[in-house]
């Protein structure tokens, strides 16, 4: 099965959308688009994984960062190929920041801004998610009281999650964003399909659950809470120094909250129900029910990474095997 649904690809190229999908396979990653003409254009990134590389990367809690790590090289390099075959061009007149763009970087006009882009979304994030709640939590001390100390890493996980749920739920009022989650339920029904052992048509597909227990989005969820458990042992206040310190604990979490999805994924019981349910509620927001040519092109993507000699057909989801 495919181990892993990295990322959905919306790039905007003049008034064309260029939409699809990518499967992440036992032996590639291919991506499939859906070209301003209609057709399907599929395309292998071929980026080597880490525990294909460094047999030590297999082990578990360590394959959890691997994962994470592989997901972002492959989703860079996918952002990349999909605004290359936009063509990125339109009938406008560029302005003259563009062209100074041009004339400094040329044919790297487009990493340097992917990488641009990269780093004021991380520095963004560490802001939000990190820096701010504990700067929150300062004041409220200030007025409250010592007395609450003890609440500091609820408060503090709590505000992340509502930060992290009032941002999807801002994304998904975009037109553009709703289509990238319709995506995102083709991918889910399309692997549901493939585990069930079906025939993968438009209307097999088209039957099956959106929701699926091991989503990125899950595993962002389990990971925002897994953050609530951690910042117990963080004993500083200083919201710089207590930045840093959560910034340093992300392998841990990231490494723990992929062993759970994978559990999750892997049996169905009620502890496993309840580990599952924050993310396969906040699926609701992340994923849409799609059309009937999304679903083809989630196909596409499918069928390219499916092994001829059929060894991943098991129990289980996609996303992390």
């Amino acid at each position: 099965m495919p181990k892993e649904t990295v990322k959905r690809i919306t790039t905007i190229g003049g008034q064309a959308l260029i939409e699809g999908v990518m499967m992440r396979g036992p032996k590639k990653t291919s991506m499939a688009v859906r070209l301003p003409d209609g057709s399907i254009d599929l395309s292998v990134l071929s980026t080597p994984s880490l525990r294909e590389k460094y047999a030590f990367w297999k082990l578990p809690l360590l394959r959890g960062i691997a994962t994470f790590i592989d997901s972002l090289r492959v989703g860079f390099s996918a952002l990349g190929a999909s605004a290359e075959k936009s063509g990125l061009e339109d009938d406008e007149e560029p302005s003259k920041f563009d062209r100074w763009m041009q004339e400094k970087f040329g044919d790297k006009i487009m990493n340097v801004i992917m990488a641009a882009g990269t780093v004021l979304g991380v520095v963004l994030a560490i802001l939000l998610f990190f820096f701010l709640p504990t700067l929150v939590f300062n004041g409220i001390e200030l007025l409250a009281g010592s007395g609450i100390e003890g609440w500091r890493s609820v408060v503090e996980g709590v505000m992340r999650i509502l930060i992290f749920v009032a941002y999807i739920l801002f994304c998904a009022h975009m037109p553009y964003i709703r289509r990238v989650f319709e995506y995102h339920g083709a991918e889910h029904k399309t692997i549901f399909c493939y585990e069930s052992q079906e025939e993968l048509t438009v209307e097999n597909v088209r039957r099956h659950s959106r929701f699926h227990p091991r989503c990125g989005t899950s595993f962002m969820v389990i990971m925002l809470l897994l953050g609530i458990i951690i910042g117990f042992f963080i004993p500083f206040t200083n919201p710089l120094l207590r930045t840093v310190v959560k910034l340093l604990c992300i392998p841990i979490v990231v490494g723990i909250g992929y062993e759970l999805i994978r559990i999750c994924g892997r049996y169905d019981n009620w502890l496993t129900r309840i580990i599952a349910a924050p993310g396969l509620w906040m699926q609701r927001i992340t994923t849409q029910e799609p059309d009937d040519s999304m679903i083809e092109v989630a196909i596409a993507a499918m069928k390219d990474v499916i092994p001829e000699n059929g060894e991943d057909i098991v129990g289980g989801c996609g996303c992390a095997k």
